[in-house]
């Protein structure tokens, strides 16, 4: 099956600069041409797969420049994705659905999936990809240059319009550099953004919001006193930052440092043997906007969901860790773990209304997040439910959806909420993908091949034109 041309790689540029400037009008051709053209500065090599009806009309949305500036775009040319990927060339990796079809029924929706392959020598490649509602035909993907990975691959909404967005770059997981990537509804770029600042957007999360910004993360290498701590006076230290960033102009119109709100001392990662090598404390892999307008912010490394203000950023509350506002408790047949917590080394907090949260609980978590030497509280991760009750200040676990092959994902993972009361469940550094209906019954299991991850899975609906 084809599934994307493999193109000459286009670097991640290293510059503050969020916007998108007009290329040149000879390199603003449409995919009317036999060869794919190139792609301006600062935008994805477009290489996909697509199906669906032939011919590819006019975007309804031209790429922006700096300020907003429409760039002129000729008229449309055929569909792309005709042209034979290169017989050398890696494609996506395949997802083997290991329910049978009548197993349930699951919600519907496509499968929003970023297949990443670590190393050299892999016989797939990074990208991102739509698969049909089962896991068994590819509606559209786009293969990444190899040393390039994605991540948080979805719909949103932009200008009214659904579009699709994820971030491409490198060293997810760490102090990444890379920047986050909108395209339209005809599988055309529309807008790249990054942090400012002076900052490099990092994959784990790029969410849009109703007021057309888009909220990113950051991760800075930094310098601080540890002493107190029992470690060195200039400490090398990974801070984790949230942005808002006004999409059409690249301004930076909110910035919240963990550093300045949250004490070193809550983290749950141990000080590393070495000055030199930078302390990843915090751990920033999460930002939602909350149903009063409000930030949930979550941090790995300090078992802890943060509520903090939009404006002032001024911690509300906190949900877990060593200074959880709330008591922890579970109910009846809910299990916590050996430490007494609901979660641990958690991902994705969910705003579900009524004082209730879904979180993916990894429950596990290598050496300085290598994922080698795990440590696990719990010996499967889940994806668990909260009520809360800030009258009394108590957090209950009130429903658990445990990984259906009781394995332990020591890194990413995400569980959306879905229609009906379902859950799809992306198993982060496990090869799989679950859904749940309400009564937590498995209606759907895939995987993808040893050594292919996806940092989250989706199911969202998808009309391309």
């Amino acid at each position: 099956m084809q599934r994307a041309l493999f193109l000459s790689p286009v670097p991640v540029p290293r510059t503050t600069s969020p916007a998108l400037a007009c290329p040149p009008p000879e390199r603003r051709r449409r995919f009317d041409a036999p060869s794919t053209p190139p792609a301006p500065t600062g935008v994805p090599s477009l290489a996909p797969t697509r199906r669906g009806p032939p011919g590819l009309a006019a975007g309804r949305f031209p790429l922006l420049a700096s300020g907003g500036t429409r760039c002129p775009v000729p008229p449309a040319g055929p569909a792309p994705g005709t042209a034979a990927r290169a017989a050398d060339a890696p494609a996506l990796p395949p997802l083997t659905t290991l329910t049978p079809a009548t197993h349930g029924a699951a919600a519907g929706g496509d499968l929003f999936l970023s297949p990443s392959v670590s190393g050299t020598g892999s016989r797939y490649a990074s990208g991102v990809e739509i698969l049909s509602g089962d896991g068994r035909r590819t509606v559209w993907s786009h293969t990444l240059p190899a040393g390039l990975s994605a991540a948080d691959f979805r719909t949103q909404r932009y200008r009214g319009h659904q579009v699709l967005t994820w971030w491409q770059g490198t060293g997810l997981g760490g102090l990444a550099t890379g920047e986050d990537v909108v395209y339209d509804d005809h599988y055309r770029p529309l807008a790249t953004v990054r942090a400012g600042n002076g900052y490099s957007a990092d994959g784990h999360e790029f969410l849009i919001t109703s007021r057309d910004t888009a909220l990113v993360l950051v991760y800075a290498k930094k310098t601080a006193d540890l002493t107190s701590l029992g470690g060195s006076a200039h400490q090398a230290v990974v801070d984790g930052l949230v942005q808002e960033v006004d999409i059409r102009t690249g301004r930076v119109l909110f910035q919240w440092d963990a550093a300045e709100h949250v004490p070193y001392a809550q983290s749950e990662q141990p000080l590393p043997a070495s000055a030199i090598t930078p302390w990843d404390w915090f751990h920033i892999n999460a930002v939602k906007v909350d149903t009063d307008g409000n930030l949930l912010v979550d941090a790995r490394n300090t078992w802890t969901t943060y509520k903090i203000d939009r404006r002032s950023g001024t911690v509300l509350w906190q949900l877990g860790g060593k200074a959880s506002t709330f008591t922890l408790k579970a109910a009846g047949g809910q299990t916590l773990n050996s430490a007494g917590a609901v979660f641990a080394w958690q991902h994705d907090p969910e705003p579900l209304g009524h004082g209730r949260y879904s979180l993916f609980d990894n429950e596990s978590a290598g050496a300085a997040n290598t994922g080698a030497g795990a440590v696990a509280e719990l010996p499967y991760s889940r994806a668990v439910t909260l009520q809360l009750d800030l009258r009394r200040r108590t957090a209950t676990l009130v429903s658990s959806l445990d990984q259906p092959h009781g394995l332990s994902a020591s890194s990413q993972g995400d569980a959306q909420p879905l229609r009906d009361g379902h859950t799809l469940v992306g198993w982060g550094s496990l090869p799989y993908v679950s859904e749940f209906d309400r009564h937590g019954a498995l209606v759907f299991d895939a995987r993808l091949p040893d050594g292919v991850t996806s940092y989250r899975a989706y199911r969202l609906p998808w009309h391309s034109r």
